[in-house]
């Protein structure tokens, strides 16, 4: 007597209950209806499975059939990643679109690395060489000078029996192992668990953005994580730009996650125009997109965040700094609260799952800067960056609030600043970074010995201005004390100087951290010089704040090689504040 196949007995939008199923595993992948749709196990109850389907389901009937793999939803890691456009699920979109046009049907189906595109390897291992997952095979270079590592499977060890220099597929056999294991230039790795690594260091160096407001008040470290949270129009995209351009980074992975097309459409049309400073070829040829609007199916956007952090792991055991973009997980969130209603749920606050901290938190845990498996390499690192879309921009909403109690850092944008131009447009008063304490030894050494009191004295400076401004508002600004007004004044140069830097200024669309920390303690050198020589006895309209104030402008948008001779003018004005020490 043969058991019955499995076949559809309900369908509720992209969740399908299908029966009979005794043998199915949570996260398996599966195959759904006639079309074949690519689908993952969520729930088994006895023999129904219930199953969340990452493409379009109009038409599936019930009674159709359903198929599992026996696997789990996997990514496809090896040659050829770096400069695609992926789906949620790791579908090549430019391939698709060349087969079945613009609109991809249901059902559609191909691998995302290229088959028939050779690769020209070069061998490190020798036969008999001993290895074992994270051990490198050899090289492969691809995007004109990128090293592409290939990599024993994290699974995998054995004695080398067999391995070959040529040029091969990405599917081809290159070797094999003892054990009757094939060695291949790709390997496969489940989306859902984080790739294995020798050890985690501890996040004790800074992952240098570029941008000021960033780096000096609110920095992240290598490997750490940063929620940005804001309204429409306050700059998370051109944030996200940034760091992809200017950030101190090997590789980007950029996850457009539910939102709208023409914004997907923008960063594709983007990013192979952006130009790396320092490889000075196209960004593209360093990232991979991911790209899950807000038309494509919820459940692969669910999928998309996992697929991006996979590839991520991957470069970071081939001992790369890779920085993850993902703009933005409140549409996955939203993903979430669908399949958690359909899935009839218990629901938490606003409808989301109650779930949503500890999910959001478990998929932080895989950034970091680890030691990766493997000899001869040295550290990998994730850094999660994270854009939030708050409705209204109200920061109490679950997201924002499940992203507080879990991310490292949080750089919260303010539309009132955004409608001032000013750009970044980042409240001082909201952000915040834990990263501070740990990595400012790192500051101290490559920005400037005074870096961290710097930091601290222009934070409560800026803190002050915020208070004195309320007051102001009530009372006037000429009802204030000199130190007061002399408080605001400089705290006004700060943000201008130090906190608002032009994208379209190519002395200033990135600042090196000795160029951050030239400007930061000047600005705090003068704060200081003119309160002594208020309490000296001098007048406030005597004194030369709005002269430092130009010099530091000047100073500001100075290409590199002159920095430090306008930084030597600052100095002469601040000379002029000094009180003459009795004889």
């Amino acid at each position: 007597m043969t058991s019955a196949s499995p076949t559809i007995v309900r369908i509720a939008g992209a969740i399908v209950e299908a029966n009979p199923m005794p043998g199915a595993s949570l996260y398996e992948l599966a195959y759904v209806g006639e079309r074949r749709l690519l689908a993952e196990v969520i729930r088994v109850h006895g023999d129904t499975a219930m199953l969340q389907v990452f493409e379009d389901t109009t038409g599936l009937r019930l009674g159709e059939p359903v198929a599992g793999s026996g696997s789990p939803l996997s990514a496809q890691l090896g040659p050829g990643l770096l400069g695609s456009l992926l789906d949620g699920v790791g579908r090549p979109l430019d391939r698709l679109a060349a087969t079945a046009g613009d609109f991809i049907p249901a059902g559609v189906a191909a691998p995302t690395l290229d088959a028939t595109k050779q690769w020209e390897f070069s061998p490190t291992a020798k036969v008999g060489d001993t290895v074992r997952g994270g051990d490198e095979l050899g090289l492969v270079t691809e995007q004109h000078d990128f090293v592409h590592r290939v990599l024993v499977p994290p699974t995998a060890s054995g004695t080398v029996v067999e391995i070959r220099a040529g040029t091969f597929g990405c599917d081809d056999p290159i070797g094999s192992l003892s054990d009757g294991t094939t060695l291949r230039l790709s390997q496969r790795w489940p989306l859902r668990i984080g790739r294995p690594f020798e050890r985690r260091l501890p996040p004790d160096r800074p992952f240098i953005t570029g941008q000021r407001v960033f780096d000096f008040l609110f920095p992240v470290a290598e490997g750490g994580s940063a929620a940005v949270p804001g309204g429409f129009g306050t700059g998370k995209t051109v944030v996200e730009h940034s760091l992809a351009k200017y950030g101190d980074t090997d590789l980007v992975v950029y996850v457009g996650c539910g939102e709208r097309g023409n914004e997907m459409a923008e960063v594709v049309q983007e990013f192979p125009k952006l130009v790396h400073p320092v490889t000075g070829r196209s960004v593209m040829s360093r990232a991979v997109l991911i790209a899950n609007t807000s038309n494509m199916p919820v459940a692969a956007r669910e999928a998309s965040i996992y697929l991006g952090v996979t590839i991520a792991e991957y470069y970071r055991d081939m001992g790369y700094r890779v920085a993850l973009m993902i703009d933005s997980i409140s549409r996955w969130a939203e993903a979430l609260r669908e399949i958690s209603s359909r899935l009839q749920e218990m629901p938490g606050e606003e409808g989301y799952p109650t779930s949503l901290s500890a999910r959001f938190g478990s998929f932080l845990e895989r950034a970091g800067r680890v030691t990766p498996r493997g000899a001869g390499r040295g550290p990998g690192a994730v850094t999660i960056v994270a854009a939030i879309s708050p409705p209204g921009g109200d920061f109490s909403e679950p997201v924002t609030q499940a992203a507080l109690r879990v991310s490292g850092a949080l750089w919260a944008l303010d539309a009132n600043l955004a409608h001032q131009r000013h750009f970044p447009a980042v409240d001082w008063g909201t952000s915040y970074s834990l990263y501070a304490d740990g990595i400012a030894p790192w500051f101290t050494r490559e920005g400037g010995e005074e870096w961290i009191d710097t930091r601290a004295e222009l934070s409560a400076l800026l803190q002050k201005d915020q208070e004195l401004r309320e007051i102001a508002g009530l009372v006037g600004l000429a009802a204030l004390a000199d130190t007061d007004r002399l408080a605001v004044e400089v705290a006004g140069l700060v943000r201008e100087v130090m906190l608002r830097q032009s994208a379209y200024d190519p002395n200033d669309v990135r600042s090196s951290p000795k160029k951050t920390y030239a400007l930061a303690l000047r600005c705090a050198r003068l704060f200081r010089l003119a309160t002594a020589a208020l309490t000296a006895g001098r007048a406030l309209h005597e004194l030369p704040i709005a002269e430092a104030g130009a010099r530091l402008v000047a100073t500001r948008d100075a290409a590199a090689a002159e920095v430090e001779a306008r930084a030597s003018e600052v100095d002469a004005v601040l000379d002029r504040l000094r009180i003459p020490v009795a004889a």
